[in-house]
């Protein structure tokens, strides 16, 4: 696509910016509606806000009777706010806690937009707000209610802002827009944003992209205008009383406990496959992976120039500090598909050789054939017969998005050939949270255990039997978000004192032999409900949770036979 100056016109000043936002909107919104609370780290995120709401306490953190207190607590306030917004603490409904989330979408790509077009111009900057709104990442990343889409938003928008200062700083008078103070604000209250959301993650990034560029320039005026004395105390402005406040309440433990770990954005895990960004980035970029040969390739042409120079070092040391950490997942480079995207919407705007054309076209269909047969092996393994028509649907969307986006790259035509890439894409992501999904039933034993409860009547939500619902051998997140907070994650024991009060028990399989030694030792009686079996997706093994039922006396029977003669 050579520059149109039709485009250009289109998307001039908040248009483009408002055309990206709403392309990342109607990406990720069908997965905020129909997804069900996701292992881990969303229902947890969740499960601690919905106790922030419950207590009154905005300052602590805590996973039931656990304090997080090193935790970042921007999402948590955004969390509750959207909860007391749209809905309620009692209602438990997982969509209210995912539209930050959907909002942290949409500014990564209203800012990716934005940024772009400092430097190629306002229809290649909506362009690049588009491919970043509707790629396959953030559109998932868009439906879950953690901190990652958030992060993304704000330090996409520190580095647009960046980005229009160096373009400023670097272009004669009159060559390109001033950057204000407006963008210097813009600047410092992302990367404020991007502290509370998940610490120093954020402005590691600028700060990498800073060195990149002063490194290759060998001269920075673009960092004597970044207004550094009030912007800091700008930040700190932000950041330091709820610091403050945490280590307060904490009595300066939160500072030898978890903050440290989490203001660094380290999290747990083991170490990962070197390369992994690199092999997904083709999967997590669909429908628009034909892009990413041509992107590279054209960028480093153009290195002289000031756009394609910022994206590279935006991008390049990042992403080899990623690939040198030791714990590696693929949502860690999301605040880096920002400078793809411009790296892609550059590329369309330059004339492209046929190797590059070739390697894109191929790099497509892979990508489309690699998703579609992930799909076909999650509807084997885990669906029904409902759920192979929406499979089958799903799959031919994939596919046609990925023959699409292989013409993106073609001489012709190649915003109609974008644009069905991306809206082809879209659909196949709505057909999946929506028609494919929900039906894979043996990933979701939350929903099937709280459907059995309340087929059962034991549901203690309903006020028909004595709560909290003690559960054995079985402790994701989601089953106490759905269930309430008190909630007991305990042992046979504990079962069995459920038993003794009347409440009812989950029992997974493996506990359930203890938990009848421990029933026949304390002269009690429960019966078995049903079951439900699946797969638990975050330990990767089976599971089969048993709902039991108490039989003995409630203790109210009890105290009124004591109270006999």
């Amino acid at each position: 696509m050579t520059h149109d100056t039709r485009l250009d016109v289109l998307a001039r000043g908040w248009r483009g910016r408002l055309f990206a936002a709403l392309v990342a909107l109607i990406a990720g919104l069908p997965g905020v509606l129909t997804l069900p609370p996701l292992d881990r780290d969303e229902a947890r995120f969740a499960q601690s806000t919905a106790q922030m709401l419950e207590s009154g306490d905005f300052i602590d953190v805590q996973w039931q009777e656990q304090a997080r207190g090193g935790e970042p607590i921007a999402l948590h306030w955004l969390q509750a706010a959207s909860v007391s917004m749209v809905s309620s603490v009692e209602a438990r409904r997982i969509w209210a806690y995912r539209v930050p989330s959907l909002l942290g979408a949409m500014l990564a790509a209203a800012a990716c937009a934005w940024g772009a077009a400092a430097f190629f111009g306002p229809g290649a900057g909506a362009i690049a707000g588009a491919i970043l709104g509707s790629c396959l990442i953030v559109s998932i990343e868009a439906a879950i209610g953690k901190t990652d889409a958030l992060l993304c938003g704000a330090t996409t928008l520190a580095l647009a802002a960046l980005g229009r200062l160096y373009a400023s700083a670097g272009a004669p008078p009159g060559e390109a827009d001033p950057a204000g103070w407006r963008t210097r604000a813009l600047f410092w209250l992302a990367l404020a944003l991007a502290v509370l959301d998940k610490g120093l993650a954020g402005p590691q990034t600028a700060a990498l992209t800073g060195l990149a560029l002063w490194a290759w320039d060998r001269r920075a005026p673009w960092a004597r205008t970044l207004g550094w004395t009030w912007g800091l105390i700008l930040v700190a402005a932000l950041v330091g009383p709820w610091l403050a406040a945490i280590t307060v309440r904490s009595d300066g433990q939160v500072w030898t406990a978890g903050l440290p770990t989490d203001l660094a954005g380290v999290g747990p895990g083991g170490r990962t496959p070197l390369g992994l960004h690199i092999l997904t980035s083709p999967l997590l970029l669909f429908p628009f992976a034909a892009l990413l040969p041509a992107g590279l390739v054209e960028a480093w042409k153009a290195r002289a120039e000031p756009g394609p120079r910022f994206a590279l070092c935006w991008l390049v040391p990042n992403w080899l500090l990623l690939e040198a950490e030791p714990t590696r997942l693929i949502h860690h480079a999301l605040p880096l598909y920002g400078a793809l995207a411009w790296l892609a919407a550059f590329a369309l705007t330059r004339p492209l050789g046929r190797f590059t054309r070739l390697t894109g076209a191929v790099l497509s269909i892979l990508a489309a054939s690699v998703i579609a047969a992930a799909l076909a092996v999650l509807a084997r393994r885990f669906g029904d017969a409902s759920s192979a028509a929406p499979t089958l649907l799903a799959m031919l969307l994939v596919l046609a998005a990925g023959a699409c986006g292989a013409l993106v790259i073609a001489p012709r035509r190649q915003l109609a050939a974008l644009a069905a890439a991306g809206g082809l894409g879209i659909a196949a992501h709505g057909v999946v949270v929506t028609g494919m999904a929900p039906r894979l039933s043996p990933l979701w034993l939350t929903g099937d255990v709280v459907a059995l409860l309340d087929r059962s009547g034991l549901n203690p939500q309903h006020g028909l039997t004595p709560g909290p619902v003690t559960v054995v051998g079985y402790a994701e997140p989601s089953l106490v978000f759905a269930l309430g907070t008190e909630t007991e994650l305990g042992d046979a024991d504990d079962a069995v004192q459920a038993v003794a009060e009347g409440r009812p028990t989950v029992i997974e399989q493996g506990s359930v032999a203890a938990f009848r030694r421990a029933l026949a030792a304390g002269g009690l009686k429960a019966s078995l409900m049903g079951g439900v079996s699946g797969l638990d997706y975050v330990t990767g093994r089976a599971a089969q949770l048993n709902i039991y039922r108490a039989d003995s006396p409630p203790p109210e029977s009890k105290r009124s036979d004591e109270k006999r003669p």
